[in-house]
């Protein structure tokens, strides 16, 4: 593992060569599949070396992690083309890739928390300085002072869990805590980074505001952290968790369906697929709250599904708006007359966001329902408009989108081009391949 993260810091020169985008983008890519050979497809914990080690679930992450923003570079050609501090955004999304993979692959929880809050620095300034809306700085300080809040308090419980336990070794947490301050402390900042319905008011706005590739790496990756972050220390309140993880649940999962309705009332694209992000990343957490095995593999699933659908997304309604430099749903008006063969991937990514077969997103959602109902039969109410209003706001997108009178204050027109459908196959190919080798995320 350490050698993967020598061969990150070895790239930081390769970020301030000139004309190396493309070269970076390549390297990112390379990286992804040396890092899969790497991978024996078992549950053990295997290359620990220092503070770093990879099991089933760390590996997942970091592979995300690395396609993503592999794909971030192929997606943001226009910092390229205007030379828009082209360098400078290679470097920040190398500093983030090796935060997230440090975060994803260490051992001890106080090196988690560090390189978990190195890694808001980077998509602050992505935000802030590629973000082509006047809203984004307020959208950045939302951003930064939501995690904030909730990261700090995770600081204290640490170090007091520390003298209970005398290691803060994410495997040999072994103290029980049965105090439900002590519970928000050391969770409510992976709630807020799910992000739970209540404290979810930063990711539309961050959505909204920031470019392309930070919306990628916020909807990839970012929200993931939260969930990675409770599959690791929940251990710690499996005790108590029996006792009130109900209160989650329902936040949850009516959060979801208001957020489902929430989705029908956008005008703006982006804002949208954002929306919808919160009620899968909701079914996510309360899965994991049930505390059980179908709920933790669910999660994994769901996690990653959504990682690959949601960036996918992004990228269309991005490609939409450098065409018709709105992403308004009025403006953006049959566009299957425009670009049919774009219209193909914003059906094929639109199914699987509303998780039908072969999608990776189906096996996630019928994980997560089996957990939840083996739980509490009354879930299934809830379930029901989830997945029902999941559909409808997909084919919302999707149909006032594609159909309808072409906006008539268009000039002129240019199709998609090769570098846009290999970025869309790569999202799209992943998430509909992998259901094919599912039985891999059971086993962690």
């Amino acid at each position: 593992m350490m050698s993967v993260v020598l061969s990150l810091v070895f790239m930081i020169p390769l970020s301030f060569l000139k004309n190396s985008y493309w070269l970076n983008q390549y390297m990112y890519f390379i990286f992804s599949f040396i890092f899969m050979m790497k991978m024996k497809f078992n549950f053990q914990v295997e290359s620990i070396s220092y503070f770093l080690m990879c099991d089933l679930l760390s590996y997942t992450m970091i592979l995300l992690s690395f396609w993503i923003c592999s794909l971030m570079i192929l997606a943001s050609a226009k910092v390229f083309n205007y030379k828009n501090y082209e360098q400078l955004f290679l470097l920040l999304i190398l500093l983030l890739l090796l935060a997230l993979f440090i975060t994803f692959s260490t051992m001890n929880m106080f090196v988690f928390y560090m390189f978990f809050e190195m890694s808001l620095i980077p998509t602050l300034i992505l935000i802030i300085g590629w973000g082509y809306q006047p809203e984004r700085i307020q959208a950045g300080t939302y951003l930064f002072f939501y995690t904030l809040l909730g990261s700090l308090p995770m600081m204290i419980f640490m170090f007091m869990y520390y003298n209970y336990n005398y290691s803060l070794n994410l495997f040999l947490l072994q103290v029980n805590l049965n105090s439900m301050i002590l519970f928000f402390f050391m969770n409510f900042v992976f709630l807020v980074k799910m992000p739970m319905y209540f404290v979810h008011l930063w990711l539309p706005k961050a959505h909204v505001e920031a470019p392309v590739s930070g919306s990628m790496i916020l909807a990839g990756v970012m929200l993931k952290l939260g969930g990675y972050g409770l599959m690791r220390v929940l251990v710690i309140f499996s005790y108590m968790g029996n006792w009130f993880n109900y209160i989650f649940i329902s936040i949850s999962l009516v959060g979801g369906i208001f957020v489902s309705l929430i989705c029908l009332r956008q005008s703006d694209m982006k804002s949208l697929i954002a929306y919808s992000s919160v009620s899968h990343m909701g079914l996510v957490l309360s899965g994991l709250m049930t505390l059980n095995l179908w709920g933790m593999y669910g999660s994994l699933v769901m996690m990653l599904a959504h990682g690959l659908c949601s960036s996918g997304l992004f990228c269309l309604a991005n490609i939409c708006y450098e065409r018709l430099g709105s992403r308004s749903l009025f403006l953006n008006k049959g566009m299957i007359s425009l670009m049919p063969s774009l219209s193909l991937w914003w059906f094929l990514l639109c199914s699987s966001n509303m998780a039908a077969p072969p999608s990776f997103n189906l096996l996630g959602e019928i994980m997560l329902i089996n957990s939840l109902i083996s739980w509490s039969s009354l879930t299934m109410l809830m379930l029901m408009f989830i997945s029902f209003f999941s559909a409808v706001y997909s084919l919302y997108l999707y149909a006032y989108t594609q159909h309808g009178m072409i906006y008539s204050g268009l000039y002129s027109f240019f199709n998609g081009n090769f570098r846009e459908f290999l970025l869309l196959m790569l999202h799209w190919l992943p998430l509909n391949i992998l259901i094919l080798k599912s039985e891999m995320f059971f086993m962690w």
